[in-house]
């Protein structure tokens, strides 16, 4: 009788034991001129000449058409299916669809990788770029798991291509859309509102804007035609006047103008631009650009790229002015692989990734993780020392220290709930998680089923021996009060 009182006891202890021996979570881890008329929001940049030429069929010939690209793009999709898929993101003014090429060595799943994309033709009158980003994808596709470079890209970064955002504007022949409308104009701007009307905004601005929100993109550049340089935020000025005016992230982006310029033919050698780079507001101010809305509002570093000295040079200097860019379009994707912060970030009491966000101390600037996986990508110059921040609403945010050398940094934080919201709900992941790369989640799987199986199966023998000790009890009592019958077997 002594043994069954104790037994409940002896129970409590061993399933208290058990939870004790839960493993504790780890800490962060890781390894010239502005405006004509001066109004806000409709400054044209000037580039070589006060007006446009007229736009030939000569000069035009050797150029595809948009009918043309569409077959293009689609081709591309059947021939390089295994690492691409096609899709659209929107129509122009005129109902073309603004066609985009995923490339990546999984184009239809969501993976804990940097997302990278080019935009080519946002002006009518400016066209290499859609010629410059086809020659990119099929040489992305025929070097695939040949060339190191190409599958290095491939196997670690989603890479998406819009050949053309402004197809209205190249078949007419002009720089704006087919409302004539500059895109590169008609953005939210920090500093006026003048662009802030949804109601008025372009069909093909909204549709980036959209794309920016449904995907989650690192950074990005868009190509441009008539100068020769890679230009950075920001682009306008809170006085309008010309001035160099960085944004908080003004190193960083110096560094990936710069991995362009330098890996290009001759852009670094530019005489008008040391380096081959500059701050968009000192060469002068635009508002209602693509590239810094970008960087406020999608978390995304983009970059303005000028890759020819002409506009709408001839169609046979296409091929040089691809190789002139081939190498600094790689480098800068390369980039996101070889160097920054990345990792991921843990809800420590589920052990599930939340969409925590990460900030470099000093520099006033967050970047998000992904709602899927938890996984950010922080973009930062090398060669310096770093405090990282992780942080997400209802948990205590944590912080570490790295020397970024020329090398990425993975780190990884687990964030601890605060306690004062009670039960953190996350966020339902509709995308389904494979965490195959980090195992704390099944770890921590792993170790509930094992709790469970112990704690039922001491149940089950507290329950068999106190059905024991009671049958017992009962043999005992019916031998005493009938001595003369035969004891029951139990």
């Amino acid at each position: 009788m002594a043994i069954s009182r104790l037994q409940p006891v002896i129970i409590l202890l061993l399933v208290l034991r058990a939870f004790a021996s839960l493993p504790t979570q780890a800490v962060a881890r890781g390894g010239r001129d502005p405006s004509d008329d001066g109004a806000h929001g409709s400054f044209s940049r000037k580039l070589l000449e006060d007006k446009p030429p007229q736009i030939t069929d000569e000069m035009v010939r050797g150029y595809m058409s948009n009918a043309e690209l569409e077959s293009a793009v689609h081709a591309f999709g059947s021939r390089c299916s295994n690492i691409s898929r096609v899709y659209s993101i929107g129509k122009s003014v005129n109902h073309f669809p603004l066609w985009v090429i995923e490339i990546s060595d999984k184009p239809r799943q969501r993976e804990a990788e940097p997302a990278f994309k080019f935009i080519g033709n946002v002006h009518g009158d400016e066209p290499v770029g859609r010629e410059v980003l086809i020659h990119l994808a099929n040489w992305l596709c025929d070097n695939y798991l040949k060339d190191s470079l190409a599958t290095l890209i491939v196997e670690n970064i989603h890479l998406h291509i819009l050949p053309t955002m402004n197809p209205d504007g190249f078949a007419l022949r002009w720089r704006g859309n087919a409302n004539n409308i500059d895109l590169n104009r008609d953005f939210p701007d920090q500093f006026f509102s003048v662009n802030n009307d949804i109601d008025y905004r372009q069909p093909e601005t909204r549709a980036i804007m959209n794309w920016v929100k449904q995907e989650h993109f690192t950074a990005s550049a868009s190509l441009h035609g008539g100068a020769l340089v890679a230009n950075y935020p920001w682009d306008g000025t809170r006085d309008t006047i010309k001035h160099y005016y960085g944004c908080p992230d003004d190193k960083t982006f110096r560094h990936m103008a710069s991995v362009y310029s330098r890996s290009h033919y001759n852009m670094s050698l530019s005489k008008e631009f040391e380096g081959g780079i500059t701050n968009g507001a000192f060469w002068y101010p635009i508002y209602g650009g693509m590239q810094d809305w970008n960087y406020i509002h999608g978390g995304c570093f983009e970059l303005t790229l000028e890759i020819s000295d002409t506009k709408w040079p001839k169609a046979d200097e296409l091929p040089v002015i691809w190789e002139h860019n081939r190498m600094s379009m790689l480098n800068l994707l390369a980039s996101l692989i070889k160097s920054g912060v990345h990792g991921r970030i843990f809800a420590a009491d589920t052990g599930r990734p939340i969409p925590g966000s990460v900030m470099i101390k000093g520099i006033d600037s967050r970047v998000s993780a992904s709602s899927t996986f938890g996984d950010y990508h922080r973009i930062v110059a090398p060669g310096e020392t770093y405090e990282v921040v992780a942080s997400m609403e209802g948990f205590r945010q944590k912080s570490t220290r790295i020397m970024l050398e020329q090398e990425a940094v993975n780190l990884d934080f687990i964030l601890d709930p605060d306690g004062t919201d009670g039960q953190m709900k996350l966020p339902h992941n509709d995308q389904g998680c494979h965490c195959d790369n980090f195992k704390l989640f099944h770890v921590q799987e792993a170790h509930l089923w094992l709790y469970l199986l112990i704690v039922s199966v001491l149940l089950t023998l507290y329950l068999v021996f106190k059905r024991k000790t009671v049958s017992r009890l009962a043999s005992r009592l019916l031998t005493y009060r009938y001595s003369s019958l035969r004891r029951p077997a139990v």
